[in-house]
């Protein structure tokens, strides 16, 4: 409890923010321990965009070659051959929807981790304010966000290194 002096110059005893029915448990010790899950969850957010817009190029690249694949004239592909120019089409289109495919993994298990952060947070604040142990639930739904998001960086790392294997820069050697 802080002292603080009144008016006639007594002291008054001030009571800290504390939870009415749990002595050892401040509010600002709960926000405090919140603070780190919500850090992450600002983490994860960013990640989400990083692979949203990762996806929006696939998506965009993919439309562009499917219009190619309708024209009949080649466009700057260096293919006089229609067959073989529909072929390098397919096959970069096959490898577009890879890489689409695990960047959609990757952003499914990433809204899946932000869901259990979040979770996290609100079991923080109810278990202390209604007064129940939820530190094993609390400890396995944080220990399941992380498994998830690693999942969610396996996937992305997947996609980078499908996209790097399939980059052509310049004619073939």
């Amino acid at each position: 409890m802080a002292l603080l002096l009144n008016a006639r110059d007594s002291i008054t005893r001030v009571p800290r923010a504390r939870l009415w029915h749990h002595k050892n448990v401040d509010i600002v010790h709960l926000i405090q321990s919140s603070v780190a899950p919500v850090f992450l969850l600002s983490g994860v957010g960013v990640t989400l965009g990083v692979l949203t817009n990762r996806l929006a190029r696939i998506v965009d690249r993919a439309r562009t070659l499917e219009a190619r694949l309708g024209d009949p004239v080649p466009f700057k592909d260096n293919l006089p051959d229609t067959a073989a120019r529909r072929r390098a089409l397919d096959m970069a289109l096959r490898v577009l929807v890879r890489r689409a495919h695990y960047i959609n993994v990757a952003i499914t298990l990433c809204t899946i981790s932000a869901l259990l952060v979040s979770l996290v947070v609100i079991l923080l604040f109810t278990g202390a304010f209604l007064n129940v142990n939820l530190q094993v639930a609390v400890a396995l739904m944080f220990i399941a966000s992380m498994i998830v998001l690693t999942g969610a960086f396996v996937a992305f790392l997947i996609e980078v290194r499908i996209a790097t294997a399939s980059l052509r820069i310049g004619t073939p050697y």
